[in-house]
């Protein structure tokens, strides 16, 4: 009997002793990025490159707009050179989630689905997204979408938005970038488009083929930066750094200047 005691005990202490090993092994694959990035002198930041005015190729055909600003203004105030990672809409999450940046400033939404794989900061711009068609076109709500045809960015939050109140009989037609939904609606593969106020008001100004104005909004959402799940420290860095670009006014004029617009009293 002793004997099997001291037995039971052994496995015991042994199944102890593993668990312990496999949490710290668990603690050094799941390192502190902020911790790495400021060890390093490098921070790697996902930003759009065909979505004006959070970023695009300007005359120079160098990186520009509203996150090409918050991205440098992040690494600035971290002391780290920044690395600008060209995304999509449809990849910018998983550029994330396997390593191959530390943050996304990639006029990001936040939401449920995205919420349970990546981790967010406070708002850092706004950006409220709408229906859009022909001035002729009544449409002035969900209801007015029935049989018609709706461009969309795969994989956006105004995808997920549209797709949630937009009747059955609505035809969504997905596209793989903001450049290739615009398109759809001015060469007449859809009917109606939804995009982002910005990336309406640029499309309208650059092209004067098929006039369109703002049917309804399908969100109201601002913008976030994404950050690896449970990496909590670089969260609150980066949400000082938000805090204190409000507060001296350098989130304002970035706004003024790439959205022609202060941002909101309740921003």
């Amino acid at each position: 009997m002793p004997t099997f005691l001291h037995q039971a005990g052994r496995r015991r202490l042994l199944q102890a002793v593993a668990t312990v090993a496999l949490g710290s092994l668990a603690g050094l694959a799941h390192a502190d990025v902020l911790q790495k990035v400021e060890k390093a002198g490098v921070i790697r930041i996902a930003i759009p490159q065909d979505f004006p005015p959070f970023g695009s190729l300007g005359s120079d055909l160098k990186l520009q707009g509203y996150d090409i600003d918050m991205a440098e203004l992040v690494g600035k105030e971290i002391g780290a050179k920044v690395e600008l990672v060209p995304v999509t809409s449809t990849n910018r999450i998983s550029y994330l989630t396997t390593g191959k940046v530390d943050l996304v400033i990639s006029s990001l939404g936040k939401n449920a689905e995205r919420a349970k794989v990546i981790d967010f900061t406070n708002a850092y711009a706004p950006f409220p997204k709408s229906v859009y068609g022909p001035r002729e076109a009544v449409i002035k709500g969900p209801a007015d979408l029935a049989n018609k045809t709706i461009g969309v960015t795969r994989g956006s939050t105004e995808d997920l938005a549209l797709t949630a109140v937009a009747p059955p009989s609505a035809a969504i037609k997905r596209y793989e970038d903001n450049n290739a939904t615009a398109t759809s609606y001015l060469t007449g593969q859809v009917q109606l488009v939804t995009l982002g106020n910005i990336v309406a008001n640029a499309v309208r100004e650059k092209s004067k083929q098929k006039a369109f104005d703002l049917k309804f909004p399908v969100e109201q959402t601002p913008c976030y930066i994404g950050v690896g799940k449970g990496e909590a420290t670089l969260v609150a860095k980066v949400n000082a750094i938000i805090d204190k670009a409000k507060a001296d006014g350098r989130l304002n004029a970035m706004s003024v200047k790439w959205m022609q617009a202060p941002l909101p009293a309740a921003f």
